[in-house]
């Protein structure tokens, strides 16, 4: 998948609990606070098993950045729990 496709996608989920894997095999579920051309930032969610910082607390901040490119995978995270 291309960053312009990520990109677009990434914007449509928008606020929504995602599933994002990365190139290294790793796999964060949260949910979409923001994205740029470059990077989406996601609010770790524990409860469907992200991999939560304690120091971002629940409800706090805009959660952390994962660059575009280190990106392979996309899904909402809904499409995986139910």
């Amino acid at each position: 998948m291309n960053r312009s496709n990520l990109y677009n996608q990434c914007c449509n989920y928008h606020g929504q609990r995602v599933r994002i894997t990365c190139r290294g095999g790793r796999v964060y579920v949260g949910e979409i606070t923001r994205v740029s051309r470059n990077t989406v930032w996601i609010r770790p969610d524990n409860e469907f098993g992200g991999y939560g910082l304690g120091f971002f607390g629940e409800g706090f901040g805009i959660g952390f950045g994962i660059a575009l490119g280190a990106i392979t995978g996309i899904v909402l995270a809904s499409a995986f729990l139910w």
